[in-house]
């Protein structure tokens, strides 16, 4: 949000309300009222949008829940914006102010040739991270579980690299995340922006596939511009499993090679773990444990396979009537089995997930990772302790 704020005319006053941060004021003052969700949050925007539209406010929705199920999504807004808003938001607001908006705008995925700098000061999170930005959007796979491949269709964007560094460098802390969808989808650009970000000496982090372990340039020119940990979805130990959702490209007997590499050039790594595939036996939890222990993965992103309304995934779960709920709150990936999986019970497959998450984040097999880590425990020692505690507050 604090990006599309940037695209709002000067005479407009943007109040950004975060709700991991701070709740939203159901009284407030305002001309209008803008909205972007996920999937599990669909219901409780919905019924924010309601309490607003009561008071003769309008609503208008965006983001990935509206692009996925936009039929749904046009019956509690005003608006809503189907697909990525850099030409419709502004053609939008001139609509509005001029009194003759469209009740819904569509976009192609657009060029980011001329996309503005975020608005730093709308930002409000307080974390161990002082800038949030992206340099790519989207990815070229078509993985059957993901939205990202739905909401950007398969293509990849590119910001120009000096823009990237400007406002990269404008941040004022030593941590920037770089919210690109896969920063080593383009590698040639993402060198190039890697020697753009160096003269900064910033600390960054961002997601890559793990094929980018293949590539020593990409990783030394990442290391030495600042990379600390990269995201790798790993998805899954089991080749079966990583094939049935069209991600063989995956090799799993690669994975401990490319961690290996990856760690050689002082960059953790934060691996993205799913479990419920149809090839995942009730041993998964242990083996994949087992696994990035033996490597020294410092961190891990744990999820349950989740069927999102508009992917490959969905339809064909839908399809062979195996999905329990449509109610949008429990596609959280973390809390609820929202479909049955094929070689165990729902209750397996939270309990197996629930049990990976105690046993990564103990104290045993943090001691055991990071002990064997080449990287900086002053980055890996944190993100390890905000991750336990977290677990320990929400149980």
């Amino acid at each position: 949000m604090p990006y599309l704020a940037a695209f709002a005319p000067s005479h407009w006053r943007v109040l950004h309300v975060d709700e991991a941060v701070e709740p939203v004021d159901l009284e407030a003052s305002a001309d209008l009222v803008g909205m972007t969700f996920h999937t599990p949050s669909a219901l409780h925007a919905y019924s924010l949008a309601a309490r607003f539209r009561q008071r003769g406010i309008p609503v208008a929705m965006g983001g990935p829940h509206v692009t996925l199920l936009p039929e749904e999504a046009q019956s509690h807004a005003d608006v809503i914006f189907v697909g990525e808003a850099e030409s419709t938001w502004p053609r939008f607001l001139a609509d509005f102010e001029s009194g003759n908006h469209r009740a819904r705008y569509s976009s192609d995925p657009p060029t980011l040739d001329e996309a503005p700098r975020s608005r730093q000061e709308l930002f409000h999170r307080r974390d161990h991270t002082s800038g949030v930005l992206f340099a790519t959007r989207g990815c070229a796979h078509r993985c059957d579980f993901c939205t990202i491949a739905v909401m950007y269709q398969s293509r990849v964007r590119k910001r120009p690299v000096g823009a990237v560094a400007q406002e990269y460098a404008s941040f004022r802390g030593k941590v920037v995340i770089l919210w690109d969808d896969n920063i080593a989808g383009d590698m040639k650009y993402a060198k190039a922006l890697f020697r753009a970000l160096a003269p900064h000496r910033k600390w960054w982090s961002s997601q890559a596939s793990v094929q980018a372990a293949d590539d020593d340039e990409f990783l030394e020119l990442a290391a030495r511009s600042g990379c600390k940990q990269l995201f790798i979805g790993l998805e899954s130990i089991s080749q079966a499993s990583v094939n049935e959702v069209s991600k063989a490209f995956n090799r799993v007997d690669e994975y401990a090679r490319a961690i290996e590499r990856i760690h050689s050039h002082g960059i953790s790594v934060q691996a993205g773990i799913v479990f419920g595939f149809d090839n995942d036996p009730e041993t998964i939890f242990e083996e994949t444990l087992n696994f990035l222990e033996a490597t020294g993965v410092q961190n891990a992103t744990f999820n349950i396979l989740t069927p999102f309304p508009g992917t490959r995934l969905y339809e064909r779960l839908e399809a062979e009537g195996r999905i329990l709920t449509r109610d949008w709150s429990k596609y959280n990936g973390r809390a609820d089995v929202v479909f049955h999986p094929r070689h165990m019970t729902p209750e397996a497959l939270l309990a197996g997930y629930q049990y990976a998450n105690r046993r990564f984040y103990s104290w045993s097999s943090a001691f055991k990772r990071l002990i064997r880590s080449p990287v900086q425990l002053s980055w890996t020692l944190p993100l390890n302790l905000a991750y336990t505690l977290a677990l320990r507050y929400c149980q």
